[in-house]
């Protein structure tokens, strides 16, 4: 049968694919070491994240849009099987010219990808629950370790990975809540993950002098200034009380003599004079275990050693307000101002607009890596500035990004140098002894702060030491360094058999700009698509619906987005139940519309039945 004449259009198009084909086995020819160094679970996929990362090193939107005008592949969705992809296209090309396709490698098969992802993710994060295929992270308060009830509604509202964060509470409290997941896990029959946080190398501001241990109760009030809910306070033997009352806050303060609370009775009337000199009365309106709470209709100021006196039959009843904690104080901000990032950690006078800023620096490794003309940001990128000046122990940064009228800065903010190299490692000396407690307990590490492969490597080497290689490790991607090397560091992680990546959207978009979050974010899940790694979609999911009970319409369409993840993390707020429940309905109804990058055409019902119609 004789051969056609090749369409001058398609040969282009053959050629192409073919020099793209070549370009594809030579990078896995350079990278053959890196590829064998892997798990052997994850030998091609590693093969096809080299791939990946060559295809990228091409512009291939002309191609695109050729094969497209052919009915092909325009290979816009081809992470999870790069190499099978091009093969597929590239016969079709070859058959339309009359020549005679190469002979398909050993690759990734078409359809194959996705399978390797969803056991990678069974793996790591536990199995997908019914009805849903994207777990839910939470992030456990510290009330999850002495209220096993609080973590059992977590997880019947359909928390499926429990976050243990070791940059707050101990070891004894983390430990109760290891306790609390797997007392879950154990009387339901369905898995509940626990993954731990490492601190990591995080800067912070440094301490600011305490204020007056002092507290302020006010009632809600409409715009006319009228009352509409009186403020609520709580009086016991302690500091610890209920810090919500149905949706209201609670401000609680000790007393000095609990001979004083049993004496008191529901309708009793407590006066005093307030740190003003401001005559008030509250009501004791309920009881409650060791202590009373109380309505106050005007606005209240008080501080430790102030006086409450209840008149009664015998006479005034009088208890003093016992050992209140210290109020945070902050500096106030503006732009052009000079904040200065010292050495030293004792506490700094709070400043005001205008005034020069001093505050320290968490770590002192920074003070010898920054220089003069690059970026710091402040407490998640509300305050920005350029450094000015750098001294032994002192870094100066004008203020040149703030919103108008100024912002509070406050002791223990992050700090982001996106500008500086630090070269520090992520295992600090703290996450060393976590770790040793922690690699016993948990299922999965979240590593913070990774930058380069060696830092994978000192962390796989320290579960090895701990006896501790079936944890899972997540690498949680939070700056423009770690960023940059994701592909190494993929290839470094995948020699252990459990992985994931965590987008750590918070920190992250202070690093590359809030502009390019949304594209940065995009790149991660495309490239841990083709080394089949699920990936934690994390930072700010439902932030407003958890702390207020009520969702934005943006943060409502990014957990739509988020679904592309195998997992989504909620944080930690009063209403962090609402939010799982909310979170598990949009994942659900998402899974039908979305996979990827793939729209899934299911049957729309939506317009069956116009609203308009006669």
């Amino acid at each position: 049968m004789p051969r056609r004449r090749q369409r001058p259009a398609t040969a282009t198009i053959e050629a192409e694919l073919r020099s793209l084909r070549d370009a594809l086995l030579a990078a896995e020819a350079t990278h053959t070491e890196q590829i064998e160094s892997v798990h052997l679970a994850h030998r091609r996929s590693a093969a096809n994240l080299v791939h990946y990362v060559e295809l990228r090193n091409h512009d291939v939107r002309r191609l695109q849009v050729r094969l497209g005008a052919l009915g092909l592949s325009s290979l816009g969705r081809s992470e999870s099987h790069v190499l099978a992809t091009i093969e597929a296209v590239l016969t079709l090309v070859c058959r339309l010219n009359g020549t005679t396709p190469p002979r398909p490698a050993a690759g990734v098969a078409l359809g194959e990808g996705s399978e390797l992802l969803a056991a990678n993710a069974g793996a790591l994060l536990g199995p997908a629950p019914h009805g849903r295929s994207t777990r839910i992270m939470v992030t456990l308060p510290s009330e999850a370790a002495h209220d096993p009830e609080l973590v059992a509604r977590l997880f019947a509202d359909g928390m499926d990975v429990a976050r243990v964060n070791c940059a707050h509470d101990d070891a004894e409290a983390w430990q109760h809540m290891f306790h609390n997941i797997r007392r879950c896990s154990d009387s339901s029959g369905r898995t509940c993950r626990v993954a731990t946080d490492l601190g990591g190398p995080k800067l912070r501001t440094g301490p600011l002098q305490a204020g007056p241990q002092a507290a302020r109760i006010a009632p809600d009030r409409d715009r006319l200034g009228k009352v509409t809910r009186s403020g609520l306070v709580w009086l016991g033997p302690g500091t610890v009380a209920p810090g919500v009352v149905g949706s209201r806050k609670v401000t609680a303060l000790p007393v000095t003599d609990t001979g004083w609370l049993q004496r008191r009775r529901v309708g009793d009337r407590i006066d005093l004079t307030d740190t003003r000199g401001a005559t008030r009365s509250w009501e004791i309106i309920g009881e409650g275990i060791g202590g009373w709470l109380a309505s106050a209709e005007r606005t209240t100021y008080v501080a430790t050693g102030l006086r409450l006196t209840c008149l009664t039959t015998e006479g005034p009843d009088v208890v003093a307000i016992g050992e209140l904690p210290a109020t945070d104080q902050s500096h106030r901000v503006v732009a052009n101002d000079h904040v200065v990032l010292t050495r030293s950690l004792t506490p700094a006078e709070p400043t005001g607009p205008g005034e020069v800023h001093r505050i320290g620096c968490t770590l002192p490794e920074v003070f010898g890596r920054v220089a003069v003309g690059q970026r710091v940001w402040l407490d998640d990128g509300k305050i920005g500035g350029v450094i000015c000046r750098v001294a032994p122990d002192e870094i100066e940064l004008t203020v040149s990004v703030v919103r108008p009228g100024g912002a509070n800065l406050k002791a223990g903010k992050g700090i982001n140098l996106p500008d500086t190299d630090l070269s520090l490692a992520a295992l600090t000396a703290k996450d060393l002894d976590d770790l040793a407690f922690v690699a016993r307990h948990t299922d999965i590490v979240n590593a913070s702060f990774v930058r380069r492969p060696d830092d994978v490597v000192q962390l796989q080497s320290e579960l090895r030491r701990l006896d501790a290689t079936n944890a899972g490790i997540v690498l949680k991607i939070e700056n423009v360094t770690a960023f940059g090397n994701l592909p190494d560091l993929l290839l470094a992680a995948m020699s252990s058999e459990r992985v994931g990546v965590m987008i750590a959207r918070g920190d992250l978009a202070v690093e590359v700009g809030f502009e390019r979050m949304a594209e940065v974010q995009e790149e991660i899940l495309w490239a841990c698509e083709a080394a089949h790694v699920p990936v934690v979609w994390a930072t700010q999911v439902l932030d407003t619906l958890a702390r207020t009970g009520l969702a934005s319409r943006a943060e409502v369409t990014d957990a739509a987005m988020a679904e592309r993840a195998e997992c989504v993390m909620l944080n930690k707020g009063p209403h962090i139940h609402e939010a799982i429940v909310a979170l598990d309905s949009i994942l659900s109804r998402m899974q039908h519309h979305q996979h990827k990058k793939r729209s899934l055409l299911r049957r729309l019902q939506a317009w069956d039945h116009p609203a308009d119609a006669g």
